[in-house]
């Protein structure tokens, strides 16, 4: 249990974009037939894979959380000893934690309002809630990632240690 669910630590939002990606690419693909050879489509192909496009947005950014992958301004960071990034990093996941705590608050209010007045999905018929739950869930794994950081980072200063920089996106 314990090696399945540090996998799942490691590897989770790379499982789930996947399954995200791959059910767009196959509603897609299965919309230009229907579309170009048989003359005909579907309403439910374009909405499912519009919602699950969102879902791979929102667990992406988890992942880049994760990654340190982000958008960042690291000019700053060049301009400080690395002894100082750490703490640096540690500002930077508070502003986020502060973020997403106001972020879960609103977005949980538009949920609790659908719920409230029964919002349908116009061509899959079935609750907006669905859907919309995409932006607290993204949240709420990014502030897991953030709290994981962030101890990380803690860890590092004690220990003396260069802070985590991240996945390198460029060189």
């Amino acid at each position: 249990m314990r090696k399945l669910l540090r996998q799942l630590d490691e590897n989770g939002e790379r499982y789930l974009m996947l399954v995200f990606y791959c059910f767009i690419v196959f509603v897609i693909v299965i919309e230009v037939v229907r579309r170009f050879l048989l003359d005909f489509s579907s309403l439910w192909g374009e909405e499912a894979a519009r919602f699950a496009f969102i879902y791979l947005g929102w667990v992406g950014a988890s992942y880049c959380v994760k990654q340190r992958a982000h958008i960042r301004f690291d000019v700053l960071l060049h301009l400080l000893a690395r002894r100082w990034h750490g703490y640096v990093y540690l500002f930077g996941e508070v502003c986020t934690l502060v973020f997403a705590g106001f972020a879960l608050y609103w977005t949980l209010e538009t949920i609790s309002t659908q719920l409230e007045f029964g919002a349908l999905a116009p061509a899959l018929r079935v609750s907006q809630v669905w859907f919309e739950a995409a932006v607290p869930l993204g949240f709420s794994m990014m502030v897991v990632r953030v709290l994981q950081s962030a101890w990380r980072d803690i860890q590092d200063i004690r220990a003396g240690r260069d802070a985590y920089a991240g996945t390198l996106l460029f060189d």
